[in-house]
């Protein structure tokens, strides 16, 4: 009989990417990665955002490194990405959320959301991916999708597209990638409370839809995300890949 050997959590060695990283869920991501012991890059359009995100790091003795990046331009993350050493790990945190109903929506904000949630996502992926393979690294690529992935949800006609199309190609990239050792895997929240969910859970009749749909009976809240993508990116995944993590309180168990 052979005893079995725990798997290791820790990130220590290796290095990440997170998208969307000054704020919110990918900023919880990155500190998450950080505790963990790996080296992380932060990405974001604002240079302020992102130097309060490393100052408010830097107080808790973890180390961000920020980039600043538009992440809708191909050709500057190519470059940004060439110029940085070749990544272990990529969150794509980044993401755009325009509810409206669907019979409302403007090509303006249907193509504002695509452009965040799907093109940006695959381009950025792509390169990094790329980066793994000549690097020979057996990589971990983690998408921030949504609960909304793989259900519909009132005036989210254009976000539940973005996120069942992220759900599709997180699949072929697994079925791509994996010869390569690379992992390609979603993580899936459920209604997080953060500034940009604020204004939307402020209303009553909004928050009680969702606590009913939610089982365990509340919000997220980011620490919520943070073991779920440490142990996405973690040797404790290794045969994890094309799946979908659900951080949803039983949302779409039902």
């Amino acid at each position: 009989m052979t005893f079995p050997q725990m798997p290791s959590f820790s990130l220590h060695g290796k290095r990440a990417l997170v998208t969307g990283g000054s704020r919110g869920l990918g900023f919880a991501c990155a500190v998450a990665l950080a505790h963990a012991g790996a080296q992380v890059w932060i990405a974001a359009r604002d240079r302020q955002t992102l130097e309060a995100a490393t100052t408010l790091a830097a107080e808790r003795d973890l180390r961000l490194h920020p980039v600043v990046l538009d992440i809708t331009d191909v050709a500057q993350v190519e470059a940004v990405t060439d110029a940085l050493p070749a990544f272990d790990i990529l969150v794509n945190s980044a993401g755009l959320a325009r509810h409206e109903p669907f019979l409302a929506v403007s090509e303006a904000n249907f193509d504002a959301v695509m452009a965040i949630n799907l093109r940006a996502t695959f381009f950025v992926s792509q390169r990094v991916a790329a980066r793994m393979r000549e690097a020979c690294i057996a990589g971990s690529i983690i998408h921030i999708s949504s609960q909304m992935g793989h259900v519909g949800g009132p005036k989210r006609s254009v976000y539940c597209a973005s996120k069942f199309a992220l759900e599709g190609l997180t699949k072929a990239m697994a079925l791509e990638l994996g010869e390569d050792g690379i992992r390609v895997n979603t993580l899936c929240p459920t209604f997080i409370e953060t500034a940009l969910t604020a204004s939307s859970l402020a209303d009553p009749d909004f928050r009680r839809y969702v606590l009913e749909n939610i089982k365990l009976g509340r919000t997220g809240t980011v620490e919520d995300v943070m073991g779920p993508v440490v142990f996405l990116a973690s040797g404790a995944a290794g045969m994890i890949t094309g799946s979908a993590l659900m951080v949803d309180g039983g949302w779409t168990a039902s």
